[in-house]
């Protein structure tokens, strides 16, 4: 209604309300400007990347303006009031790495603070220097989330603990963690066109699939696609119904077992010794036979022959102390189920592990779940970045060159805003796959103004970058 009545007086316009645009707004609208404006409570810092991400899903390759607050975005509504500079630089600084186009919000024309000023005019006079290494063409990535809609509104409504939004949350910090370049997919877009340039899609408790995006998904797989899922993925119908097996049961290999246990008290996952020093799965857990287990975890029936190298510890006593030990030391029941088709890989996690990693940020999930990702992917990473601290990176190709955006997490406010200062981290290594046949004619630090060293052997270019300080982008020309 509200679409035709502004169409009416001005043709050219559209109404498109708050909100992750579907296929429809995609469809109507030339452009976007995404209004997220600052952190709040315990947003996270890469949140206005993330909504880069997801926004792009839909819209593909149209601009898409990130709208950043100069101000306090929390509930109480100082709307004159400005953020701190690093906290204002920091949040625009990750949605530009992640496709965004910048587009301040300060409320009133009033200057009763000017501190934001000289933030701002320096951010934009580094984007306009630079801005031919950022009309991105493509990204890099070969990791993609699936991101649902449909699991956000149909699922979990009646089950306070299934918390939809975190799982996707854990995930995508534990990719942010890991460093590892990855873009998000919306569930509408699920057809060979949309997903085959992806080796890996992870599905982060994808609970709510039609039968036609489970036909979709195990299609990609058997092209040749990677797939990592956790929990009640394809459990539940696009309507929220539960299904009386997963819809992907002949890709995972289980069938659901008839329980979902919703709280595990006090258990713990028993790490294979022997796939503690060879499987890549478990890879710097070489010391540890047993971690904390998820939360809430699917009881499944496996299909055919899986190996082990995770198993259950029962929940037992957490009090009175003299109760505290395993009444079952050790168990068959697998708690990841690793299988093998062709090029494909996939990996199931029976647990929430991805929400409750987001719940406790427990190191170990976060590494199982990066380990997993690799295994999964099963090719070389386009990017790989080593050294010290917090980065959320990105990678892309525009025409005659490559990015890759380091932007700097690192800091004792990251989880919990606003930053007050930038922390410099470094030294640091990238190493960047060329494309077939390409050479680096040339390397810049577009932030440090510098020409690095940079050495290129085997189709990949590897980087020094002495130091970052909140944003860094190594820039190749082809």
């Amino acid at each position: 209604m509200w679409d035709a009545a502004i169409r009416s007086v001005r043709p050219g316009a559209r109404f498109i309300p708050n909100g992750p645009p579907g296929l429809d707004s995609a469809a109507r609208a030339p452009f976007l400007a995404v209004d997220h404006q600052a952190r709040r409570g315990l947003t996270a810092p890469w949140d206005f990347g993330r909504s880069a991400k997801q926004y792009r899903a839909v819209m593909g390759d149209k601009p898409l303006a990130g709208l950043f607050s100069v101000g306090v975005e929390e509930p109480y509504r100082w709307k004159d009031s400005v953020q701190s500079g690093p906290e204002i630089r920091l949040w625009a600084l990750d949605g530009i790495a992640n496709g965004f186009r910048p587009w301040f919000a300060k409320f009133s024309g009033v200057l009763y603070d000017r501190r934001w000023l000289a933030t701002v005019e320096d951010l934009y006079g580094w984007h306009h220097r630079n801005e031919r290494y950022l009309r991105n063409e493509a990204p890099l990535a070969r990791v993609a989330v699936v991101y649902s809609e449909q699991t956000r509104d149909f699922y979990g409504k009646d089950a306070a603990e299934a918390r939809v939004d975190d799982r996707l949350k854990g995930m995508y910090h534990a990719l942010v963690e890991a460093r590892v370049p990855f873009e998000m997919v919306n569930d509408t877009r699920l057809e060979a066109a949309d997903v085959d340039r992806f080796k890996l899609l992870v599905l982060p408790n994808l609970a709510a699939l039609s039968d036609a995006q489970c036909r979709s998904l195990a299609a990609y797989v058997d092209r040749g696609g990677s797939l990592l899922a956790t929990f009640e993925t394809s459990l539940y119908d696009e309507a929220g119904a539960r299904r009386n097996d997963f819809g992907l049961r002949d890709v995972f290999g289980v069938s659901f077992d008839g329980q979902v246990d919703r709280r595990m008290q006090n258990s713990y996952l028993a790490l294979d010794a022997e796939a503690r020093r060879t499987h890549p799965l478990l890879a710097g857990l070489q010391d540890a036979p047993r971690i904390i287990n998820s939360v809430q975890r699917v009881r499944v029936r496996p299909r055919g022959e899986f190996p082990s190298p995770v198993t259950l510890v029962p929940s037992y006593p957490d009090l009175p102390m003299e109760h505290v030990f395993p009444r079952v030391e050790k168990t068959d029941e697998r708690q990841v189920y690793l299988r093998e088709q062709g090029t494909s890989r996939i990996v199931y996690f029976p647990g929430d592990l991805d929400r409750t990693f987001w719940e406790v940020l427990a190191p170990d999930h976060g590494r199982l779940l990066a380990n997993a990702v690799q295994w999964a992917a099963n090719e070389a990473p386009p990017v790989t970045v080593t050294g010290p601290g917090l980065f959320d990176v990105t990678a892309w190709r525009q025409k005659g060159s490559l990015t890759v955006h380091l932007v700097n997490l690192t800091n004792a406010m990251a989880m919990k805003g606003p930053v007050r200062e930038f922390v410099a981290v470094g030294p640091m290594t990238v190493t960047v796959r060329l494309p077939a046949g390409a050479r680096g004619r040339g390397v810049r630090l577009l932030v440090a103004e510098t020409q690095p060293k940079a050495e290129e052997t085997g189709g990949s270019l590897t980087v020094a970058v002495p130091s970052v300080r909140d944003h860094e982008v190594v820039a190749v020309d082809l």
